[in-house]
């Protein structure tokens, strides 16, 4: 691969390591995975938070407290890249490790609009929610509906979900009540996002389950997805605007995609935000 210099922004590698409510063994592997091949790319070295640790089925009670280092390293890591004046890229392996950063994000930028880009709604509350998966509620907590013990701050009103198509119904009714506005996929193309962001500030947010099937493997994959060259119109049509983006749920090892072909695909995607 060419190591590349964006003349207009320096890019602030950061690589979650540790478990973070894992229920599989992939995503910590598919986070270092992706990480290593941007690393190559822009010529730089990720900050890795956190030790590897095995997935295991577990409540969110008891998730949480185990994740409590983990996400307190990526707390540090976003606001050291934002301190230094880097455009922060994490490379996380489940969705609670934004429980870590969209807090910060809020403090930051308290005018952006976050895009969830996800096949679901992460807006269940410990009251609502049906598995106990700490990853299904974590946009719920950062916009204050539930105390994780890592802060809160988000406006719902400037959260977008992108590609919801896997949603509760009580986590639904939370969805519409706090005002998140969720585009189905029929719904997604860059232009229409883009009318929505209307020119602020945006964080983005992959799991990679929003797209369809047999591109890049995720745990809780979801048929009638999102294509990848819509994510990446997504950010060419955001480029300038975006302050940091969090690429989650890549599950590696997986034996219908190659992971090489799902790495280059992650890779590929980023570029678009690489003038």
């Amino acid at each position: 691969m060419t190591q590349v210099n964006d003349s207009t922004r320096n890019f602030g590698l950061i690589v979650s390591q540790g478990r973070v409510a894992d229920r599989t063994d992939g995503a910590l592997l598919g986070a270092r995975a992706a990480a290593d091949a941007l690393e190559e790319y822009l010529g730089t070295t990720a900050v890795v938070t956190g030790s590897p640790e095995a997935g295991r089925i577990d409540d969110w009670t008891a998730a949480l407290p185990a994740a409590q280092d983990t996400l307190h390293g990526l707390r540090d890591a976003v606001a050291d890249s934002l301190d230094a004046g880097d455009t922060p890229v994490l490379l996380t392996n489940t969705c609670a490790a934004s429980l870590g950063t969209l807090p910060t994000v809020a403090q930051r930028f308290p005018d952006a609009v976050v895009l969830w880009i996800d096949a679901h709604g992460d807006f269940n509350t410990p009251e609502t929610t049906e598995s106990g998966y700490l990853g299904g509620m974590v946009l719920a907590a950062a916009c204050g509906l539930w105390d994780s013990g890592h802060g809160a701050g988000l406006d719902p009103e400037q959260v977008i979900v992108v590609g919801g198509r896997d949603i509760d119904e009580a986590e639904g009714e939370l969805l519409s009540s706090a005002g998140v506005r969720v585009l189905a996929p029929a719904e997604v193309t860059a232009a229409r996002v883009a009318e929505l962001v209307a020119g602020r500030d945006v964080w983005i947010h992959v799991d990679w389950d929003v797209l369809e099937p047999g591109y890049i493997p995720a745990a809780y994959r979801v048929p009638g997805g999102l294509r990848p060259h819509q994510i990446a119109d997504v950010f060419t049509a955001l480029r300038d605007q975006v302050r940091g983006v969090e690429l989650a749920e890549f599950e590696y090892g997986d034996t219908d995609v190659p992971s090489p072909v799902s790495v280059e695909l992650i890779l590929e995607t980023f570029q678009s935000l690489v003038r």
